[in-house]
């Protein structure tokens, strides 16, 4: 029943059909949910695996320890880094100011014609840049030190890496022997990091740059430091342009300007494949690879060289093979290397604060003549060659000179490529004997006595105070009696030389002598007359120079005048030259004639050249420890000088040996396409009276009053 105010739903069948008259599908029931597997039970652990379990468990850990710590200091590390980096590159200069970091300048001295002969100091030829230095040295210096310079930043860990390993496994330290730097690290290093030269931390340049290349894991770090900050300031074209013009190629070069100057006289900017890689090779040893120390080491190194460059592209086969076929050539300056002796006699004779200590590039125009230097060369070497027994030590010495006192050429030794090295004619003080003699006829000519007159050649001995007697003897051992001045002088006698001296005074001759430059404590004795004393080679020469020039004295000098590179006016000019008048022209006339006699018919025989008046006088001290040869031609006055250096004896040795042959050799060479000139000489009137400069019975009271003096001194 339903309730007041409400329906009661109808009671209705629920429907069997639907209105098709089908009975409808009964709905399915819905799926029961599948109860869940049940797990097997876990087998308890055994002890290994809770050992393994355990260790696991503390591998992770330490694991997530280290990961945590290491990006923290790897990122902290990295921040350090890239503000050092940063910091350092905000330091760096322009590359205008790093190129050319000499502590001392160049010196390029000139011969008499301007052509440069030899170089000093450090050479820098100017800025060049790698836009606009030759491709081919461009590329062979990539190449060669550093084929992934355009890919990486300053650092090659593959270059590192390889050189380490090359070192271990030949037995040397990780940091020693190959560095596997890159070209921007070698910069770094050249730089020196940064630390300019300072003379009171080092006391040469060679000691720092022998700091600057040492290799220590902090100096190692600074440099990477310091690499990566060019990386960052500079493009990779400009730290090539500072390496270019920093790096040592070897003979005083600074730079590949410099060493293009220096071995092909051209400019870097002209070279072609074949001198680039002789440039590019010298960077690993430019002492070995140098072109003027080996000429065919260099080629084999830069065949290396263009080998590299053919394999990185820079080079096609066709020139790779045309340039291994025409290797380059030396200037003919750098093929020369003339006057290495001469050059360093103008260093020294020059101000050290333009030449020695020089911190500007100085251009010194000199007096050498490279005809006359090669001349005075070849004989020398023509003459050890044919005319010295095989092993002799015997050194020799030569200067040519005008009759001013300009050196012409100067070989002060064997060794003619040699640099900083004894120079024999400018620094060897040895006894002169006979040479000395012409100072004693000079001064007897002064004094009015002519060639002609007669001198008695006698024995004489005499009682020297502190020494005993002495007996000087002529060299034949023989007496001639009366024979006059000229004979005495062209035969080389030393007792009538002897006698001429005490007869004008000792104080005469010492005069004459020390006014042409030959005052290096003169003997007091009467052996002064026998060249006792000692002189340099160039001091006799400039002597027998002044003979030659009428009677003047000379200073001898190879500096004509000095400027700096880039003036036009000079600072100073020649330091030498005719001086005062030391005896009368007519007096040296008469004494080059009688010097004339000397090669005529007397010692300098060997001296003799056809079609040319020559005049001269050889020495031989004693022992033959020194042989000596000075002779003149009209124009030029060359001396020679043989010996060891150690003093020993030569062998079978005289003045008028093997030097007068060097001379000749010389002087043949030099004179061979000139005209000759005649001597200024002045021959004696044949009538004039051929008196006698004293007779026997003045020559036996000179004697007598020799040994009075002798005696008063040893009383006193």
């Amino acid at each position: 029943m339903a309730g007041p105010g409400r329906k009661s739903p109808p009671l209705v069948a629920e429907k069997r059909y639907d209105s098709s008259g089908k009975a409808p599908k009964p709905k399915a029931a819905p799926a029961k949910k599948s109860a869940p597997a049940r797990k097997s039970p876990r087998k308890p652990r055994g002890p290994i695996g809770l050992i393994l379990g355990l260790f696991t468990g503390i591998v992770r850990f330490i694991f997530r320890i280290i990961w945590g710590i290491s990006w923290r200091v790897g990122l902290i590390f990295a921040l350090i880094l890239g503000a050092s980096v940063y910091y350092m590159s905000t330091t760096l200069p322009p590359i205008s100011e790093m190129v050319d970091g000499r502590a001392r300048g160049s010196v390029t001295l000139l011969d008499s014609n301007g052509t440069v002969f030899a170089w000093r100091g450090d050479q820098f030829g100017g800025m060049i840049t790698a836009d606009t230095v030759s491709p081919y040295l461009h590329d062979a210096v990539v190449a060669t030190e550093d084929k992934r310079f355009y890919s990486h930043f300053g650092l090659s860990p593959r270059g590192i890496a390889s050189a380490i390993r090359i070192n271990m496994r030949e037995g040397r330290g990780p940091l020693s022997g190959n560095g596997g730097s890159t070209i921007t690290q070698q910069t770094a290093k050249l730089l020196c990091i940064g630390t300019p030269y300072d003379p009171e931390v080092w006391q040469t340049e060679a000691d720092y740059e022998a700091d600057c290349r040492r290799s220590t894991l902090w100096r190692k770090a600074k440099e990477a430091i310091y690499a990566m900050a060019m990386e960052v300031k500079y493009t990779k074209e400009e730290i090539l342009t500072i390496y270019l013009n920093r790096a040592y190629l070897g003979a005083g070069t600074r730079g590949f300007e410099a060493a293009a100057q220096r071995y092909f006289g051209i400019s870097a900017n002209q070279v072609d494949a074949s001198q680039a890689a002789i440039l590019a090779g010298l960077l690993k040893a430019p002492s070995t690879y140098a072109p003027t120390s080996n000429l065919q080491r260099s080629w084999d190194r830069a065949n290396v060289v263009i080998g590299l460059m053919e394999e990185q592209g820079y080079l096609s086969a066709a020139e790779a093979a045309y340039a291994r076929e025409n290797p380059a050539g030396l200037s003919e300056a750098a093929k020369a290397r003339s006057g290495g002796y001469f050059a360093d006699w103008v260093m020294e004779s020059g101000p050290e604060f333009f030449t020695r200590s020089t911190t500007e590039d100085v251009i010194i125009r000199t007096t050498l003549d490279q005809k006359i230097q090669a001349a005075a060369e070849e004989a020398l070497v023509w003459t050890f060659e044919n005319k010295v027994k095989e092993g002799s030590e015997a050194q020799a010495a030569i200067v040519v000179m005008s009759a001013d006192g300009a050196v012409r050429a100067m070989v002060g030794g064997r060794n003619l490529q040699a640099s900083g090295a004894f120079n024999r004619a400018t620094q060897a003080l040895r006894q002169t004997g006979s040479l000395f003699k012409p100072f004693v006829y000079a001064a007897a000519l002064e004094l009015g006595h002519s060639p002609l007159e007669v001198i008695n050649d006698q024995p004489l001995c005499l009682n020297i105070v502190g020494s005993g007697e002495w007996c000087p003897q002529n060299y034949d051992r023989e007496f001639k009696g009366n024979i006059t001045l000229t004979q005495a002088l062209y035969e080389s006698r030393n007792i009538p030389a002897v006698l001429l001296s005490e007869a004008v005074g000792r104080e005469a001759v010492r005069s004459v002598a020390t006014g042409f430059g030959i005052d290096r404590d003169l003997a007091d004795g009467p052996a002064l007359a026998l060249g006792v004393s000692e002189s340099t080679l160039i001091e006799m020469t400039a002597a027998y120079a002044g003979i030659l020039n009428g009677g003047s004295s000379v200073a001898p000098y190879g500096l004509v005048d000095l400027r700096l590179q880039g003036e036009s006016e000079p600072i100073f000019g020649q330091g030498g030259g005719i001086g005062e008048r030391v005896i009368r022209d007519d007096s040296a006339k008469k004494l080059t004639w009688m010097m004339s006699k000397v090669i005529e018919q007397g010692t300098g025989q060997r001296a003799r050249i056809d079609g040319w008046q020559i005049a001269g006088k050889s020495g031989t001290t004693q022992a033959s420890r020194d042989a000596w040869f000075i002779g003149f031609t009209g124009e030029f006055v060359t001396g020679v000088w043989m010996g060891y250096d150690d003093n020993k004896p030569l062998s079978g040795v005289t003045g008028g040996g093997l030097p007068a042959e060097i001379w000749r050799e010389t002087m043949s060479r030099v004179l061979s396409d000139r005209i000759p000139l005649p001597l200024p000489m002045t021959a004696p009137d044949g009538s004039e009276p051929a008196g006698a400069v004293m007779s026997e019975d003045q020559a036996d009271q000179l004697i007598q009053l020799l040994l009075q003096e002798l005696q008063s001194a040893a009383g006193n």
